[in-house]
């Protein structure tokens, strides 16, 4: 059948059907790329179905309704904070936050809060948490040894605000603290003299312990020649000085033994080859 051939209404009405078509067209065809999920806003059959959650991949839905997306990749956020420790100095800190919507609770996460999330709920959360943290610690904790201690405390505290309102937060890292420069200083020249004191101490209970080696080396030798005074008596010095004097006497080397008239009456070897 030819258009022309069609009534002059007819004609009209079949244009604006198929603009009606090519103008909704681009909301039925959903292409949901990775990395991303999707609920379905249904305008004539009750709304927000939090319920199901599109995947990736081809959607086709009504003109009428509409797909909402969200990127549910892990994304990072920096966050500056200035809080104060507990004896009211100034501490700033650069805080790394990763985050993602909980894949499966999008349609929850929209209905009741929506996609400015980040700055509804999760900047929020570590800026109160982190202030509470900071305010139990020294500068001196923070700048020495407290860090990770802290960052746990930030991350857990953070993470249980966010998990009741759908987000998931697998990190919070601290990248930098930073202490009014008089105090830095202050506190490093301090664990310099804390360092020093630790070696002196060192130095000081290793001279000890020499000491006490050389005490206890000294006890051993005095012990060891009174054990021997005790035991070499004039009667076992002649005893040996006979011994020797028959082995001698088996040499082939010519010799003259004068028997007990040498000190404490051992014998006198004189002549020989050597």
């Amino acid at each position: 059948m030819e258009l022309r051939n069609l009534p002059k209404g007819a004609i009209v009405g079949i244009v604006i059907a198929l603009l009606v078509v090519l103008g909704f067209s681009s909301g039925m065809f959903i292409n949901i790329q990775p990395g991303q999920k999707g609920v379905l806003f249904k305008t004539f059959q009750g709304g927000l179905d939090k319920e199901k959650v599109y995947g990736q991949g081809f959607q086709i839905i009504a003109p009428w309704n509409q797909m909402i997306l969200y990127d549910v990749k892990e994304k990072e956020t920096s966050e500056r904070l200035e809080v104060l420790s507990n004896n009211g100095l100034l501490i700033k800190l650069d805080l790394s936050i990763i985050h993602h919507p909980i894949h499966d609770q999008i349609g929850y996460l929209h209905e009741s809060i929506g996609e400015d999330y980040l700055d509804r709920i999760i900047k929020p959360a570590v800026r109160s948490v982190t202030r509470e943290v900071i305010g139990n610690y020294t500068p001196e904790q923070l700048y020495a040894s407290a860090r990770d201690s802290i960052e746990n405390l930030i991350y857990m505290g953070t993470k249980e605000i966010v998990n009741q309102k759908y987000i998931e937060l697998p990190y919070v890292f601290i990248r930098d603290i930073t202490l009014p420069m008089t105090l830095q200083t202050a506190i490093e020249q301090k664990l310099k003299q804390e360092q020093q004191a630790e070696e002196y101490d060192f130095k000081i209970d290793k001279a000890r312990k020499e000491a006490e080696r050389k005490e206890i080396e000294a006890m051993g030798i005095a012990e060891f020649q009174k054990i021997i005074d005790n035991t070499i008596t004039p009667e076992l010095l002649r005893w040996k000085g006979v011994e020797a004097t028959q082995e001698i006497a088996k040499s082939q080397n010519a010799k003259v033994i004068v028997i007990g008239n040498g000190d404490g009456d051992l014998p006198i070897i004189l002549g020989g080859n050597n």
